[in-house]
């Protein structure tokens, strides 16, 4: 117990320090790989209308219309959450971006690329939730039955997708550092999941992730020209979306549907 208090006073220094800065940067974060995607198919148009007729045998224009909406739907998705304009019609415009690219590029029957998708839809999910606490704070002095359900379970919907990023990171090999490795990132999105010292295990995460995306995922260290080049790029900008909604985590809290919240009754 005693090692818990320092770290709780210290997370929650954090917050105090940062409460006015978090949300700007979690949203940043989490519209990256959007943005980066929607300049892609900007500067290889080209590349993906020919890929698409070449895989779904679908035309001239039906590539066209597919790379234009992606295009066009990411970009304009990043301009609205940034300016703070129309946040939730955003998040669906970008959720049917996520849909329509899982199955266009097939990425439904890649597990891991699946689940990465998913914890993408659940900081989205976390976007949606904050939208909604910033719609409500115009009417705080307004007497209210407490948090509405649809938050709450955004929330938890949002906690439980974005673990999945994690479930793609884990290793199955016999050297210490691998299995020391999965089981303290098992207990932290356990943490995360359930909703349990929510933000102090989401802060470590974050961490955790940033440091593994640096070193992992460097695509400046690789030449252009390369293959792996833009691999390591899409999985950079990927995982930091998904940091970006764990900071939305550490800046909203848990929501209702959580131990955190049920202490609080006890």
């Amino acid at each position: 117990m005693s090692l818990n208090i320092p770290s709780s006073r210290a997370s929650r220094v954090f917050l105090r320090m940062t409460k006015q800065y978090l949300p700007h940067l979690a949203r940043l974060c989490l519209i990256s790989t959007f943005l980066e995607d929607g300049i892609r198919m900007w500067f290889q148009w080209n590349e993906q209308k020919d890929y698409i007729e070449a895989t779904w045998g679908c035309g001239y224009f039906l590539a066209t219309c597919f790379v234009l909406l992606n295009l066009t739907g990411q970009l304009g998705g990043c301009v609205l959450i940034l300016s703070r304009n129309f946040v939730q019609y955003a998040c669906f415009g970008l959720f049917g971006v996520i849909a329509l690219q899982t199955v266009a590029y097939s990425i439904l029957w890649d597990i891991k690329f699946l689940m990465r998708n998913l914890a993408l839809g659940g900081g989205l999910l976390l976007l949606l939730a904050e939208s909604r606490s910033e719609g409500k704070s115009m009417f705080a002095g307004v007497p209210s039955m407490g948090e509405s359900s649809p938050k709450q379970y955004m929330q938890l919907g949002g906690r439980v997708l974005l673990v999945l990023m994690f479930m793609t990171l884990l290793h199955f090999d016999p050297s210490f550092f691998s299995i020391l490795q999965n089981m303290v990132g098992t207990a932290l999105i356990i943490l995360v999941a359930i909703g349990f010292k929510t933000k102090l295990a989401a802060l470590t995460l974050v961490i955790w992730l940033l440091a593994i995306n640096v070193y992992f995922n460097a695509f400046w260290t690789v030449p252009a020209y390369k293959p792996m080049h833009d691999f390591l790029k899409y999985d950079f900008f990927q995982t930091t979306s998904v940091i970006g909604g764990l900071l939305l985590v550490v800046a909203l809290g848990p929501g209702g549907v959580s131990m955190d919240e049920k202490k609080k009754e006890w």
